[in-house]
């Protein structure tokens, strides 16, 4: 009986905030249905987190990790050495960010974080060399192994991998991340920087783990679908080897080809089954490396879609065109912030949910709202069947010091959209978001339509807004997108002119109040309603404008704001705490549907 009321009484302490053995627990102020399932884990996100470069082998690093923190403590901007761990350290639950209640910290502003971890290899891993990865982590990372760097990366939105083997020995091995984020807007961080609107985010925020590789290995593999010739374009970084690809539809091999590594090859698809958000129909793939004497020295299994997305003229207007069809894009803002884990869902499943009711209220779009998540999400709406806008987190100083800070953004665009490139589920880049960090729109645009051609790049939405401490810019000109953004709108939107699309990037923000499922600070919103059922009519309204813009005034792209609430606002079709649906969603979904609907007819001689 003593034992089990130890047991009992350690648990309630883990849950309820007081001190339990080595865990220093926090009580939510706002928890999800999976906070305490985030919060006891030993392993959190337990699945494999690259779904489209994955290998048979791995070890998770997420877990407790020793963690010293705070502005006063020892630098981490690009040290030469690691600190000394020493006394009993704190405990961070990785891979959520200090800011966070699930991480156990949940203090702001620590700019230096000191992370050790101590782990071993497997013995079935001997002869192979020991890849460490990083999903994410913010800003500067400086890596040691057994007290020796191991490498370094400056970027909080985009992973890396490190070779680790030279430093490792048998036995315990000892892992350092110092992780430095002064938040100070000079590079990017979107809503959580200084002029954000929300809490702070830093460090580690996505999955570390390590896995074995061959000498010679697949780094990356670069998929683009080319509707017009029945084909997948394939590229694989992989040193200089010969490398075989063969697609899947379940068992059946679809088609395979050979190639060689740096250079392009294709995969013929005949008569490809089309991904799209109604039928979202993903191949698998498989690539192996193999060496001059045919040796397979990698293999990994991937997916891909077969999809297009281009501008064209309906009826005369241009309109996006997906697989060769206007399809109404009737998308939600989605700023994928969480009262529990801040910028890190607590679970895959959480993650997977705001997909997933996104889908049941019947739209087809997400706008990916300045930030960017783990793979896994964009798996999920690759296999779900949802559109996505990629948003670049933005900067906030983009005029001070620009030597230094508009290249750090210009890198880390890039490497966002490097490492989102093959999912299907991408169809625009959004660079910049109403004049927020906006520098040379029209020269960063072009660059991005130049860089990524298969897709439509929406150079900044929203330009007829901007931050009080600057001047808008205005229209860049160029892009595939004429976009505004009207509170509530849906009226004055943008129109089409002759090369770009008309896009309502943000537009709606109805709020209503839910007692108990808010976050404690004061709430606000655009406008209000005092029911849900009043709120449900007014968004109903609101839609059955967006339909007489699209039919009759050229418009294509409607993204109402948001999908949940988010801190302070509450302008969400959930609540912050993903509990209360606030309108009924079954109206949301039929007006949606009837919208879309009316979409597809204009496609045709009848309809136009």
């Amino acid at each position: 009986m003593k034992n089990t009321s130890l047991v009992i009484i350690c648990l309630t302490a883990l849950l309820c905030g007081s001190y339990c053995g080595n865990a220093s627990a926090q009580t939510a102020k706002l928890p999800t249905k999976w906070t305490t399932e985030a919060m006891t884990a030993t392993d959190p996100f337990p699945e494999y987190p690259r779904p489209q470069l994955v290998r048979g082998e791995w070890k998770s690093l997420n877990g407790k990790w020793d963690y010293i923190g705070g502005k006063e403590k020892t630098s981490t901007l690009n040290p030469k050495v690691p600190v000394e761990f020493t006394g009993r350290a704190e405990q961070i639950l990785v891979p959520y960010c200090p800011e966070s209640v699930i991480s156990g910290i949940e203090r702001k502003q620590e700019v230096n974080m000191w992370y050790r971890r101590r782990f071993e290899i497997p013995q079935n891993w001997n002869g192979k060399n020991i890849l460490i990865n990083f999903e994410a982590v913010d800003h500067d990372a400086t890596i040691f192994v057994n007290g020796k760097k191991a490498g370094s990366h400056s970027g909080g939105y985009d992973a890396f991998s490190l070779d680790i083997t030279r430093l490792l020995k048998v036995g315990s091995n000892e892992l350092i991340v110092a992780a430095h984020d002064p938040n100070d807007g000079r590079t990017p961080s979107g809503k959580n920087g200084p002029r954000g609107d929300y809490t702070f985010s830093s460090g580690i925020w996505q999955s570390v783990w390590l896995e074995p590789v061959s000498a010679a290995h697949i780094k990356n593999i670069r998929l683009l679908p080319d509707l017009e010739h029945n084909r997948l374009q394939v590229t694989v970084d992989a040193g200089s080897s010969i490398v075989s690809a063969v697609a899947l539809e379940g068992r059946k091999i679809v088609s395979q080809a050979q190639g060689s590594s740096g250079k392009t090859f294709y995969l013929p698809i005949a008569d490809p089954k089309l991904w799209s958000p109604e039928a979202p129909f993903l191949y698998d793939l498989k690539i192996t490396l193999k060496d001059s004497n045919g040796k397979a020295s990698d293999e990994i299994s991937s997916y891909f879609g077969m999809r297009e997305i281009k501008l064209g003229k309906v009826a005369g207007v241009m309109r996006p065109l997906l697989n060769g069809k206007f399809v109404m894009q009737l998308g939600l803002l989605d700023q994928g912030y969480w009262p529990d884990g801040i910028l890190t869902a607590p679970t895959d499943e959480a993650l997977k949910s705001d997909i997933v009711f996104t889908k049941k209220a019947g739209f087809n779009l997400i706008r990916k709202h300045m930030k960017t998540e783990p793979k896994r999400f964009y798996y999920w709406a690759d296999k779900l069947g949802m559109l996505l806008w990629q948003d670049m987190p933005a900067i906030w100083y983009q005029n001070e010091d620009t030597a230094k800070v508009r290249p750090v953004f210009r890198k880390e665009l890039k490497a966002v959209m490097d490492e989102h490139y093959n999912s299907p589920s991408i169809i625009a880049w959004v660079p910049f978001n109403e004049n927020w960090g906006a520098f040379d729109v029209p020269e960063i645009t072009d660059w991005v339509k130049k860089y990524d051609p298969s897709r439509l790049v929406n150079g900044n939405s929203g330009f007829n807004n901007n931050p009080g401490y600057q001047k808008a810019a205005g229209d860049p000109g160029n892009g595939d997108f004429v976009d505004t953004h009207i509170y509530i709108g849906p009226y004055d939107a943008s129109q089409p002119d002759a090369k770009r699309a008309a896009s309502l990037g943000e537009f709606g923000g109805v709020g209503l109040f839910v007692r108990d499922h808010m976050w404690p600070v004061e709430n606000n919103a655009y406008a209000y309603e005092p029911t849900v059922a009043a709120l449900t009519d007014r968004y109903v309204l609101l839609m059955s404008q967006v339909e007489q813009l699209m039919k009759y005034k050229g418009l294509s792209v409607a993204v109402y704001t948001q999908t949940t609430d988010v801190e302070h606002e509450v302008n969400g079709l959930l609540t912050y705490d993903r509990v209360v649906e606030k309108m009924d969603i079954k109206r949301v979904s039929e007006i949606n549907a009837a919208v879309i609907a009316e979409g597809k007819k204009l496609n045709s001689p009848v309809g136009r």
